[in-house]
């Protein structure tokens, strides 16, 4: 077996209190994960020593680092993906989200896909200005750019630093489509903007509700906004005109596919036109990661989640086959598919996202320019 399946061993039966029971998977107040697991990439890493980790120690601190890239749009090939071209403000994720499957893409930097996905943030100062010149090059063919394809793009620091909204000014200048994924509430701050492309046909937004119960929401994405404040922003938007997708995702088996119809039910109240769903995709360290959380938090789930992901996953934790690695296969899976469709169809929402137009497109003369970081 693997060492990536390992999370998937069923154990053996008697108590846990005995001496020679490992601890209890230690709980980082605010925090998804609990640990940085080592990066599959370094030959070499640092072996804390558990017998001095306080429980009580408070939470790591954030810490936002200059990303020097030169370019800002990542070109997407995956036919489970429907646009070509990505933004991504932000590296890491302040959010949070114990399942991310982009935990892993903080390993090419030289972090750990855990604490540090969360708590080292690398942020494109220049992202606005890289966006505008790409947009005014004459090699560029109009086409919807999705923000964001790994990061949300409204994790907590851009209330500050308004990259993501700064982004979008310069789509609305030029008229270029946009499709926004997001758990935050904040996307309703750039409301004028999304509004503005949405009268063009040119924007549309997804809001990713995971589950309705605040409790669960806590402790498995930290820092996103409340599910009420999630089918608030949908309310907000839709009422501006803006196009809102739910995206019930991911699906958890055996935690939280049993809230499929009640997300979807308040989703249409709210009024969401369209939905989608993702099953849950734990690559690489993230299994032992999310096993360890269910281990923490619901300790008698723990066993039947990862089994009902097995299940989907052809007895494994992931599968990056593209077509079904979005919403994998075999009979639990048809379960979770069966389910979704009924009820998306009873609510009347459309399947999958809107589509978009670049016809209103435009390439604004030089010194007609919108100011970047007004208000």
């Amino acid at each position: 077996m693997s060492g990536g399946e390992r999370a998937s061993r069923p154990r053996t039966s008697g108590t846990r209190a005995s001496p020679e029971s490992p601890p209890p998977p230690r709980v980082v107040k605010g925090r998804g994960a609990s640990s940085n697991p080592v990066n599959r990439f370094e030959r070499l890493h640092v072996v804390a020593d558990g017998s001095r980790v306080d429980p009580d120690d408070p939470s790591p601190r954030t810490k936002f680092l200059r990303d020097s890239s030169r370019s800002i749009l990542s070109r997407n090939d995956s036919p489970d993906v429907a646009f070509g071209y990505t933004l991504n403000p932000y590296r890491g994720c302040e959010h949070g989200c114990i399942y991310c499957y982009a935990r892993p893409t903080h390993e090419y930097l030289g972090f750990s896909a855990g604490l540090d996905f969360e708590t080292k943030i690398l942020v494109k100062h220049e992202a606005p200005t890289l966006l505008r010149a790409a947009l005014s090059s004459p090699r560029w063919t109009p086409a919807p750019i999705a923000m964001s394809g790994v990061t949300d793009p409204y994790q907590p620091v851009e209330r500050r630093l308004r990259l993501t909204r700064g982004c979008i000014q310069v789509l609305a200048e030029f008229r270029n489509p946009l499709a926004v994924v997001t758990k935050n509430h904040l996307v309703t701050r750039d409301t004028d903007l999304l509004a503005e492309l949405a009268a063009r046909g040119a924007a549309t937004v997804a809001l990713s509700v995971t589950t309705l119960r605040p409790d669960l929401q806590r402790v498995l994405e930290p820092r996103t906004a409340t599910p009420d404040r999630r089918l608030d922003a949908i309310r907000s938007l839709t009422e501006a005109g803006v196009p809102v997708r739910v995206m019930v995702a991911p699906v958890i088996p055996g935690l939280t596919d049993q809230e499929i119809p009640a997300i979807l039910a308040a989703a249409a109240e709210a009024g969401a036109r369209a939905a989608s769903y993702s099953l849950v995709r734990l690559p690489h360290g993230v299994r032992e990661m999310f096993a360890d959380w269910l281990e923490a938090h619901v300790p008698q789930r723990r066993d039947r989640v990862l089994n009902r992901i097995r299940d989907t996953r052809r007895g494994r934790l992931h599968d990056s086959c593209f077509g079904r690695r979005m919403t994998g296969d075999g009979a639990y899976a048809d379960h979770v598919r069966q389910l979704f469709e009924t009820t998306r169809r009873k609510h009347r929402l459309h399947d999958g996202a809107s589509a978009l137009s670049a016809a209103a497109f435009r390439r604004p003369p030089p010194g007609d320019q919108l100011g970047l970081f007004d208000d």
